[in-house]
């Protein structure tokens, strides 16, 4: 099996299947979803996205609903 390359990002593991753009696409949202994000509350970067919607900070210990893949 083919390893991905740098310019695939995480959207390597589809090959070449479904186009550039959308791989492009499902690569920026799942950058934005895995990076840890900035806690509304306690303003500290550390948000942890726990399901689709659902946030946790683990400095405050808040748990949140806010955007489904990344905070704004």
């Amino acid at each position: 099996m083919a390893t991905k390359s740098k310019k695939a990002r995480s959207s390597g593991r589809f090959g070449p299947r479904y186009g550039r753009s959308v791989r492009a696409k499902v690569a920026n949202v799942e950058d934005k979803q895995h990076k840890k994000q900035k806690c509304p509350f306690c303003s500290k970067l550390g948000v942890k996205r726990v399901s689709r919607g659902v946030w946790k900070c683990p400095r405050c210990e808040k748990k949140f609903a806010s955007n489904t893949f990344y905070l704004e």
